[in-house]
């Protein structure tokens, strides 16, 4: 018989002879049992497809079955690989007559047949190949500036389009701490810059001050109506006169043990030069000009200005600092004590004198 590939209709095949043979004999089946062989029992054959209509090739044949089977549906022919044709079902072993004739290839001889074909080679790398234009740094620059000009093309076109914004100038706030002078005292350099007087709440505003061995105890205070009231010596009186002195305040204090008693003595003069003249002028060997002590009422401050003490100054601007400290008792301290006594003037003056002078070198203000 033909093979689809041919292109050829069938030829009409030889019929069987009236001999009947046993593989062309159909199946059994119930009461019609008899064997091929004699006359009595001769069963007649189903006609084969060959007999029934004239086979066509394979991709013009009739679409019906062979024996009545639905119809399944058909691929085109497919290639001729391997001796097999792969694609016609056929009807497993032992198909009879009815088969198309077109053998089916196993699936172990299809993944046989594919694995058995090499991969294709791979390309060697050439290191003098071309670089692809792609990675190439001056295409890869070149795209770059591309990319940001665009972005700053899109950026100018929104901008346009946009609708100007009424810009509204906020006022600008005064600052909190004014620009003040220069120098080392800023406004507190010259009363010219920091007019304010005085006040005894602004420089001994706490009674009591510092914590365990450095607590003391403001007693008593004054503010004195002539600076000379609060002082003794011609020096020191004329160095308050020439810097034009217009307060003077004096405050008494006695640590937590009230062994160590003093009193802290603040002038106003013009100038900071003039405050400094008063400063020296209030101390030496000799205690001929000082500050004079603020006895309070009560049993250790009401003895200041008894016995020995240490005497001095200190300046802030156009501010005086005048110190008269002393133990109890007042005994002559000795070198030891004396550092004591002025140890106790600065715990006292930290905590109330330089912070309200600092502040009007900042401010130039009342504190």
């Amino acid at each position: 018989m033909g093979y689809p590939g041919d292109q050829q209709p069938h030829r009409q095949p030889h019929l069987p002879s009236d001999q009947p043979r046993w593989r062309d004999a159909p199946p059994y089946e119930a009461a019609d049992d008899a064997s091929p062989y004699g006359s009595a029992g001769r069963r007649r054959r189903e006609a084969s497809p060959f007999e029934r209509e004239q086979v066509q090739p394979y991709d013009e044949r009739d679409d019906s079955t062979p024996y009545g089977t639905p119809e399944a549906p058909r691929r085109e022919a497919p290639p001729y690989a391997g001796g097999r044709w792969r694609d016609e079902p056929t009807g497993g072993p032992g198909s009879g007559p009815g088969s198309s004739g077109i053998m089916d290839e196993p699936a172990h001889d299809r993944r046989s047949a594919a694995a058995s074909v090499p991969p294709p080679p791979e390309p060697m790398w050439d290191p003098d190949a071309p670089v692809p234009l792609w990675r190439r740094p001056l295409v890869l620059g070149a795209a770059l500036l591309a990319l940001i000009g665009a972005l700053f093309l899109g950026l100018w076109v929104a901008a346009r389009g946009d609708k100007p914004v009424r810009t509204v100038t906020a006022p600008t706030p005064s600052p909190l701490v004014p620009s003040g002078p220069g120098g080392q005292y800023g406004y507190a350099g010259s009363r010219a810059t920091d007019k304010a007087p005085l006040s005894a709440r602004e420089l001994f505003g706490k009674k009591k001050i510092g914590e365990g061995a450095q607590s003391y105890v403001m007693t008593v205070w004054r503010k004195e109506k002539s600076c000379a009231d609060g002082i003794t010596g011609e020096k020191i009186a004329k160095a308050l006169r020439a810097g034009r002195c217009t307060q003077l305040i004096r405050a008494s204090f006695k640590n937590s043990k009230g062994t160590i008693i003093g009193t802290v003595g603040v002038a106003n003069l013009k100038t900071s030069a003039a405050a400094k003249k008063v400063a020296s002028a209030g101390g030496g060997g000799e205690r001929k000009d000082y500050l004079k002590p603020l006895p309070g009422k009560d049993d250790a401050t009401k003895r200041l200005g008894t016995g020995e003490a240490y005497a001095g100054g200190w300046t802030q601007g156009h501010y005086a600092i005048l110190l008269w400290f002393q133990f109890k008792d007042g005994h002559k301290p000795s070198k030891p004590e004396l550092k004591r006594l002025y140890q106790a003037a600065v715990d006292i003056t930290d905590k109330t004198v330089f912070p309200a002078l600092d502040t009007r070198a900042l401010t130039g203000n009342r504190g």
